[in-house]
């Protein structure tokens, strides 16, 4: 069975500075984005114009930036470990792949197409839709481990599930993300959607399993932690770099209409709690033993937005409402899953009296 060393375990990291403050970074990515394409527009039409295939070189070097770091803690070793939490891990692979995806199209298309329309932009509802829909397609993969240390979750069943995810997320995010897309009778670029995955997914999770058994093999888990430690601080600045870029080429469109950054988020805000909330309750219904039910309820919620970003921009441009979309889901990530933490805790009691019945 694979573990997680004890003075990685032990020590349990909890939010950083940046992350925890993320939604105040994401806030004044959006001032200086818009200002700077107000004040640049000539560098932001040459950073837009260095595309091939629909890939954008300076995102696309941003992106993987952003990726790889987060991708080096996944261990799928661990994926051994995965019949000791088995419960806890159905509860939320069925979150994640048979719910949280039609989830987010139903409440997307129940929001932003029907009720939200009229105060939306004309003609842009099913690219915010589709913006929702790649950010529920694929399970967070980096900021989850935050969330279980927080919630002091079950580290081996935090890192199985994740490393299982990821290994899932390589064969099943394109036909999904079609499938939802083309429900929702939205074009699908296949071989974009398919560049995406191997440019986005393939070749960063590949990258970062030889850097890591690399680097494992010569120092250990400590070398490793130190690489991490050092690599965080340039995965948040790629981050906010990319929102900058992103808020430069929708600054014209965010000042016209200040409320659509509100109303796309609100179908996120009800598609965490709920999918949080639904694997919460069942992991209590199936017996999973709280510190297994934790992060498998935030495991359910949150996204793996960094992607969402990244095939947004190659599917439908950076300055669609796509992008815009899956900016939002950054921005509101934060504060709430510190909610959801912040829930499951205060809930204990409740749980395990109702768990072990």
């Amino acid at each position: 069975m694979a573990t997680i060393p004890a003075d990685a375990t032990a020590a349990r990291p909890g939010i950083s500075f940046f992350e925890r403050y993320l939604t105040l970074w994401v806030a004044l990515c959006i001032v200086a984005g818009i200002a700077l394409g107000h004040a640049l527009p000539g560098l932001f039409g040459a950073i837009a114009a260095a595309e091939v295939a629909r890939v954008n070189f300076v995102v696309a070097v941003l992106i993987w930036l952003m990726i790889v770091p987060m991708l080096l803690k996944i261990d799928f070793g661990a994926l051994g470990s995965v019949r000791q939490h088995w419960k806890g891990v159905g509860v939320t692979l069925f979150i994640n792949w048979a719910v949280k995806p039609f989830s987010m199209a139903l409440l997307g298309t129940l929001f932003l197409g029907w009720l939200f329309a009229p105060l939306l932009p004309a003609g842009e509802a099913s690219s915010y839709i589709a913006g929702l829909i790649l950010l529920a397609a694929a399970p967070c993969t980096a900021m989850v481990f935050v969330w279980s240390n927080l919630c002091d979750g079950e580290p081996n069943f935090t890192l199985s599930q994740v490393a299982l995810n990821d290994l899932i997320m390589v064969f099943a995010f394109a036909p999904l993300v079609g499938l939802l897309l083309g429900v929702a009778s939205i074009t699908v670029p296949w071989d974009t959607l398919l560049l995406s995955v191997g440019l986005y997914i393939v070749v960063p999770v590949v990258v970062a399993q030889i850097v890591r058994r690399g680097v494992l093999a010569s120092g250990g888990q400590v070398a490793l932690d130190r690489l991490l430690t050092r690599l965080g601080p340039a995965s948040l600045t790629a981050l906010l770099a990319t929102l900058v870029l992103l808020f430069g080429f929708q600054g014209e469109a965010i000042i016209a209409q200040p409320l659509v950054i509100a109303l796309i988020a609100v179908p996120i805000l009800v598609q965490v709690y709920f999918n949080a909330g639904l694997a919460y309750w069942l992991s209590r219904r199936f017996g999973v033993a709280w510190c297994v039910a934790a992060p498998a309820a935030l495991i359910g919620a949150s996204n793996f937005f960094e992607l969402a970003v990244a095939a947004a921009i190659s599917l439908f441009g950076l300055k669609s409402g796509t992008a815009l979309a899956t900016v939002v889901g950054v921005l509101v990530e934060v504060p709430v899953m510190l909610t959801v933490v912040a829930i499951v805790k205060r809930t204990r009691g409740w749980y395990e009296k109702g768990a072990t019945a």
